[in-house]
């Protein structure tokens, strides 16, 4: 039930969902002063939510950097969601597939020995596709050894990855702590989730998507772009929350 809620009301929580609706009161109301609010506040959330500017500030406090520290390790666990499904049941890489390229790194350098991908299908009408299981087969084409990559294709979400994570850890026995590759806009979210879940975990940031820019002229220009990219940082930050106080209380 907590992942049907997450994955629906998710999308009250995105910018263009309230731009759309102040914007259809603005043009529908017959209230005049409702009219009135809610296309100043149609403007306003136009304005904050279109501004790169903005959102490098955040990103910038948000996002966490990678442990550049000098170290080896017995597996690097890399979260699932770099990896779509197309309309045949076929995967393809994302946005998100400097995941991919973060993990292949760690292994080829021998940073980490062994790689444990953890991702299922979290569509709400799942069919048979899986995305740790596809990339499975796509590590074929790298010449990475099968016995040093750990498989987990039935987690939904950071949760589940963790938890899932934690009991083929321990059955393979490998010893902590365990590199974790994720986003930098996902990776709060997911070092909290994965200590709460009792591993000791050291942080691999991939595919940063804002505040890495130096401040320019462009920076302050609005574009839809920013507007996409704030959905990222305000889901990770109520789900940073939920999960958070999901246990605390």
């Amino acid at each position: 039930m907590f992942f049907i809620l997450s994955k629906l009301l998710v999308y009250l929580i995105y910018p263009f969902t309230w731009i759309g609706i102040t914007l259809l009161c603005a043009l529908f109301s017959k209230n005049q002063k409702l009219k009135k609010i809610s296309l100043r506040a149609c403007v306003v959330l136009l304005v904050v939510a279109s501004n790169p500017f903005l959102l490098n500030v955040f990103a910038r406090y948000w996002d966490v950097d990678s442990d550049t520290r000098p170290r080896n390790y017995s597996c690097a666990i890399v979260l699932g969601g770099f990896v779509s499904e197309d309309a045949d049941a076929k995967g393809y890489f994302n946005g998100s597939s400097d995941r991919f390229i973060q993990a292949l790194k760690v292994k080829v350098s021998g940073k980490a020995s062994h790689l444990l991908f953890s991702g299922g299908n979290a569509s709400l009408n799942p069919g048979k596709f899986r995305e740790a299981r596809w990339i499975a087969a796509e590590l074929k084409h790298y010449n990475i050894a099968d016995s040093s990559v750990l498989i987990e294709k039935e987690s939904r979400n950071t949760f589940e990855n963790a938890k899932l994570s934690k009991k083929m850890l321990l059955d393979k026995k490998l010893p902590p702590p365990y590199l974790l590759v994720t986003s930098a806009f996902h990776m709060r979210r997911s070092l909290m989730t994965y200590k709460k879940m009792g591993l000791e975990v050291v942080p691999c940031s991939s595919n940063y998507m804002a505040g890495r820019d130096k401040t320019s002229f462009d920076s302050f220009i609005p574009n839809a772009e920013t507007v996409v990219k704030w959905n990222f940082y305000i889901k990770e930050v109520i789900g940073y929350w939920v999960y958070y106080l999901k246990d605390a209380g």
